[in-house]
């Protein structure tokens, strides 16, 4: 009997700890839940409104561009004549334009072999000395048919902004077909017509590949930059004095 009695003691009295360990941890202060919205409906409404303006504000670059040159956009066969094309530079492999950049060169000579232009700018980047983008897309072009005294290189053509810019100031381009992809045509328009550079441009189809994809991922972040460019209009990062290649390549062939 004894044995029994001092059993239940030892049960009561871990009873009686278990139930106060209970209570220490439900005094804890509770942990306040994150409040993803404001508590108020008016506050709750301007959330809603700062969202809208954000997501507004995220698309109206590419509204601009859509605008500016949707209706701009030719093929090869059908762009309008003009007496100068702009190759935007697309990179080098080993010394040689990249697939992308022999694609724009293609349609540059196919458009002066139909009359289309009379003169090529090429425009890209040779920052140092062992990158030559200007010099790599002249030598495509000649040995694809087009005379080397039709061709005027742009040698600070740093970006899209920077080759519009100077197209317009530098080389003195006011009309002209703007050749590059098809998910950068639209952006090359836009900031050329910014810079002061009628033009149609020519969007070179490509297969969807990886490099497609990037590209057309590059343009959405890009287009917050060219709104900028264009709003703001910067002064490219090398401009330096004007240039008479183009006015001399248009004399040499005839051009009014």
């Amino acid at each position: 009997m004894q044995v029994g009695k001092r059993r239940r003691a030892r049960v009561r009295r871990a009873g009686v700890q278990v139930r106060a360990r209970a209570r220490r941890l439900t005094a804890l202060p509770r942990t306040r839940r994150l409040t993803v919205l404001p508590r108020t409906r008016r506050g709750q409404r301007r959330a809603v409104q700062a969202l809208m303006l954000g997501a507004v504000l995220a698309l109206a670059p590419a509204t601009w561009m859509h605008a500016a040159a949707d209706s701009r956009i030719r093929t090869v066969a059908d762009v309008p004549a003009r007496d100068v094309a702009v190759v935007f530079g697309a990179g080098l492999w080993k010394g040689r334009p990249t697939p992308y950049l022999a694609h724009r060169l293609d349609a540059a000579a196919e458009l002066y072999r139909t009359g289309k232009v009379k003169v090529v700018l090429v425009t890209g980047d040779n920052s140092r000395a062992e990158y030559d983008e200007p010099d790599a897309m002249r030598t495509y072009l000649t040995d694809r048919g087009v005379p080397d005294g039709r061709i005027v290189s742009d040698y600070a053509g740093f970006d899209t902004w920077d080759s519009c810019v100077r197209a317009k100031k530098i080389f003195g381009v006011d009309r002209a077909v703007l050749v590059t992809q098809g998910f950068h045509i639209k952006r090359a328009i836009a900031l050329c017509d910014a810079a002061g550079v009628e033009a149609y441009g020519v969007g070179v189809a490509e297969p969807h590949d990886a490099t497609w994809y990037y590209g057309g991922t590059r343009e959405v972040f890009a287009a917050g930059k060219a709104a900028l460019d264009a709003a703001f209009e910067p002064d490219p990062r090398f401009l330096g004095r004007q240039e008479p290649g183009v006015t001399e390549a248009l004399a040499s062939a005839g051009a009014p």
